[in-house]
């Protein structure tokens, strides 16, 4: 059970940029680290199935014993969470929530429920009718987070999604996410610039910029942008639509993600 990349490589141009061979048990939060280009967004690409055609991807994505290495985007159950919110703003809190939530809640009580017990469970209780643009980043992000887990993922990806709020903010938030990853037995891969998320998530950590170490889970090669055939912008966070950003079952992003590091 759990995430498992096995025998996972990621190749440009016949060239091999990173090699991973690792399980991601329920609960264990994988950190990814490197700089703007070494390949951590393609990573994440390559799993949630957005991989841009001008990369191979060889080896298989397990989830919880499903092979969903050719699955499509939203057949996979894997939620993404970024640094921006991307919250519809003519929708309220709630609504976005709702927008969010499994097809499984049936009807507009059960649903409203649902909604307003996880902005309970994320510290955000009577905000339902609240609109987006008077949160705060702490607020937003705690609404992200809420929003990605009434998906039901059954693995998470996390691009950058603590980068944009201060000190303070930025550990009560990390400590919310990683504690809910953990009660819900969710594997998780953190992508990350700061060394103090990936001490906090508590699990390994994986440097792509290393060569040929020989570590388990250490890459052999690293991607750069402006490596031959990458034509994409290669530092910004990349979107798949909002609020579908997280991959919802039976409802597929709004846009494709654009390349990046």
């Amino acid at each position: 059970m759990g995430l498992v990349l096995e025998n996972f490589r990621l190749s440009l141009a016949g060239r091999r940029l990173l090699a991973l061979d690792r399980p991601i048990a329920p609960g264990e939060i994988l950190s990814v680290m490197g700089a703007s280009g070494s390949g951590k967004s393609t990573l994440f690409d390559a799993i949630a199935g957005f991989l841009d055609p001008a990369f191979t991807a060889t080896g298989r994505v397990l989830l919880n014993d499903r092979d969903i290495t050719n699955a499509r985007p939203e057949e996979r159950r894997v939620g993404l969470l970024f640094q921006d919110a991307l919250m519809l703003p003519h929708l309220s809190v709630g609504e976005n929530l709702l927008f969010g939530l499994v097809p499984s809640v049936a009807g507009r009580a059960a649903r409203r429920a649902a909604a307003e017990a996880m902005l309970a469970k994320v510290g955000l209780a009577g905000l339902f009718a609240r609109d987006p643009a008077t949160l705060s980043g702490g607020q937003a992000a705690r609404v992200a987070l809420a929003r990605t887990l009434l998906a039901e993922p059954q693995a998470l990806l996390l691009d950058e999604a603590f980068s944009r709020l201060d000190t303070a903010l930025r550990q009560s938030v990390r400590g919310l996410v990683f504690d809910l990853v953990r009660e819900r037995a969710i594997p998780a891969i953190l992508v990350t610039h700061d060394r103090a998320d990936a001490e906090a998530a508590g699990g390994a950590i994986v440097d792509l910029d290393a060569q040929d170490t020989g570590a388990e889970g250490a890459v052999t090669g690293s991607l750069r942008e402006g490596a031959p055939g990458d034509t994409t912008p290669g530092s910004q966070a990349r979107v798949t639509g909002a609020p579908a950003t997280e991959a919802l079952p039976g409802k597929p992003p709004a846009a494709s993600r654009g390349a990046a590091g």
